[in-house]
């Protein structure tokens, strides 16, 4: 069956369990599903919730990118001050953008997308943690795909 592309085309059940307890209408929403009871589906708000799922995907995969970045930028813009904590938080950031990735491999055309908007997240973190000036971070991110991918990629393990 085709669905249209807007929520707005389907009726809302009007004694919807939605706004009243979202999880006791997922729980019936699931069992309707499971029986293949489409008569009793909420579909206007199963539509806009399954589309809110592959944008919560979207903005996890710009926070992953935000903080590696701006702990990146924090290891090359303040290398007296690099620890194992900068040092782990890279690698797990990493380690959670390519387990976003391997689960959600369309996401793959948005990273360049991400990484812009993940820059600018970046820049908040590293403004708002350091002394670092804005007029000293580069316009545009200064790390390929590739490098913030890599976890060859600095930093190097720190003797702390």
């Amino acid at each position: 069956m085709e669905l249209p592309s807007t929520a707005q085309s389907y009726p809302q059940k009007e004694s919807s369990s939605y706004d009243i307890d979202f999880y006791a209408w997922t729980q019936e929403q699931a069992r309707l599903l499971l029986q293949q009871d489409s008569h009793g589906l909420d579909w206007a708000n199963l539509a806009e919730e399954i589309a809110s799922l592959g944008k919560q995907q979207k903005q996890e995969l710009r926070n992953r990118l935000g903080v590696l970045i701006g702990h990146l930028l924090k290891w090359d813009y303040q290398p007296d001050h690099r620890s194992k904590s900068w040092e782990f938080t890279i690698a797990e950031q990493r380690d959670e953008i390519l387990e976003i990735l391997t689960d959600n491999p369309s996401l793959r055309p948005y990273l360049e997308e991400a990484v812009s908007k993940g820059y600018v997240k970046g820049m908040r973190l590293v403004l708002s943690e350091t002394p670092i000036a804005k007029d000293d971070l580069p316009s545009t991110c200064p790390y390929t795909i590739a490098q913030l991918l890599d976890p060859a990629f600095p930093p190097n393990s720190v003797e702390v």
